[in-house]
């Protein structure tokens, strides 16, 4: 029997007592029950999601919270912003798409790559990251041998198909890939290529998949630090620029993707770099972390943290080496050493006669 069977048989059940309870000349609370488990019957889908969780359509995806929280939580990368919000809206929004959504982000460690995969899983399934059909791995957690490749092809196909036959909207997020096995990745290429509707028992064209890659970091930050010395806007670098940057560091880095199918078959839809974060952004973070963790906020705290950084290149000092990775460490560092000071303080005020 199906759970949703099961479920129906368990409504009628506990309403049993209910029916047979009244005077039989009472049709009107006989009839009133019966027409209440009719309904639960007719919308049981909606009952039966609030017992288990359920694969998440379009309407069920919060665009509008994406975008608020694109643009207020993700800092100094105006380009995965606008890109990202891009990306997901038109493949939501499309009934019939002709392949699954590929999105590849690349740049630095610390510049928002897994913060950005949380913020998209938030938005589109009510438990996020936690969700069934969300799915995190960890290149050297997961798939940390290369001489184990063929027998993580066969996992992560099993994966893919599971997943997706349960909820063709299923998301699977790749961390790490320039530590990726080298040719890992090719299992994929039948689940992001090019389907007509109708192609094979499992429909992958609603998937979505997202790879996080450090390929590439050093040329967008070299790309990035001469727009800074050319004397121009940040917020004036494009991505059709960057786009060939990404694209010639995964060509070159012998990383997951080097030679792979999905590269040279053109079926990474987007992608996106995360720009060297400057100490702007640091004090950004380091605000947003002090409110997290309920600090008092203040120009003289985002400074601190910041000055507990390194920054490069070493002539400059203008981007983080580490962007906002270490920011939580480092606030409770400088939160701390504040304390330690005003207790010594406290304490040689106290220790002053009369």
């Amino acid at each position: 029997m199906e759970r949703k069977e099961r479920l129906v048989l368990l409504v009628i059940i506990l309403c049993a007592p209910q029916i047979h309870a009244p005077p039989i000349e009472d049709i009107a609370v006989v009839a009133s029950v019966g027409v209440a488990i009719i309904a639960g019957i007719v919308s049981l889908p909606n009952l039966y999601c609030h017992f288990t969780e359920c694969c998440e359509d379009k309407n069920s995806a919060d665009i509008a919270g994406l975008q608020t929280a694109l643009r207020w939580r993700v800092f100094g990368q105006h380009l995965v912003s606008e890109t990202v919000l891009k990306a997901l809206v038109g493949h939501l929004n499309d009934e019939a798409p002709n392949k699954a959504l590929a999105i590849s982000f690349n740049g630095w460690t610390g510049s928002g790559k897994n913060f950005v995969s949380k913020i998209i899983a938030e938005h589109i399934f009510k438990k996020g990251m936690k969700s069934n059909y969300v799915h995190l791995i960890i290149a050297t957690h997961h798939y940390p041998h290369q001489s184990d490749v063929e027998i993580y092809k066969r996992q992560l196909r099993d994966l893919v198909e599971r997943s997706v036959s349960k909820c063709p909207r299923s998301m699977f997020i790749f961390d790490e890939m320039d530590k990726m096995p080298l040719g890992l990745v090719d299992v994929l290429k039948p689940y992001l290529d090019y389907h007509p509707p109708g192609a094979g028992k499992i429909d992958f064209r609603q998937s979505i998949f997202i790879f996080l890659s450090n390929t590439g970091g050093d040329l967008i930050n070299a790309a990035v630090i001469k727009h800074w010395k050319d004397g121009k806007k940040r917020e004036d670098i494009k991505i059709k620029e960057m786009d060939e940057v990404i694209k010639q560091g995964e060509f070159d880095d012998k990383g997951g993707f080097w030679h792979s199918s999905l590269i040279e078959k053109h079926l990474i839809d987007y992608f996106i770099p995360f720009l060297p974060l400057e100490r702007s952004h640091i004090k950004l973070c380091a605000e947003a972390e002090l409110r997290r963790k309920g600090h008092p906020v203040s120009e003289l705290i985002f400074n601190k943290v910041a000055d507990e950084l390194s920054y490069f290149p070493k002539d400059l000092e203008v981007f983080s080496q580490s962007g906002c990775k270490k920011i939580s460490s480092k606030v409770d560092y400088v939160m701390g050493r504040m304390r330690t000071m005003e207790i010594s303080i406290f304490i040689a005020l106290s220790d002053r006669p009369g």
